[in-house]
C-alpha cells in the first residue's frame, strides 16, 4: 500500500530540510506513533520505518516517546521479580 500526501515546498523550507529528510522522517514519525498507540510492536514498527529493531528504538527518544511503558504497579512488580 502506498500513502501519498501533498506536501508544500515552504515546509520543507520552514523544517530546514531536503525531499529526501521529510519522507525519512515522516515515515519514522508514523510507525513511532503506531508503536506508541501499542498498534505495531517494536519490531513491526521498525520494519514499517525501514528500520532494524534496535536502531528504531534508538530513535524513539527523539520524539519524546519511550521505550519502556510499564505502569507503576508493573514496573513494582518487574524489580520485585528481578
Amino acid at each position: 500500500m502506498q500513502i501519498l500526501l501533498d506536501v508544500p515546498e515552504k515546509y520543507l523550507d520552514v523544517m530546514h530540510c531536503s525531499k529526501e529528510d521529510f519522507q525519512r522522517d515522516a515515515k519514522l514519525a508514523i510507525a513511532i506513533k503506531f508503536f506508541e498507540m501499542k498498534r505495531l510492536s517494536a519490531g513491526m514498527a521498525a520494519a514499517l520505518a525501514g528500520l532494524d529493531r534496535l536502531s528504531f528504538m534508538g530513535e524513539l527518544s527523539r520524539f519524546g516517546v519511550t521505550s519502556i511503558d510499564l505502569l507503576k504497579d508493573e514496573l513494582s512488580d518487574d524489580v520485585r521479580n528481578a
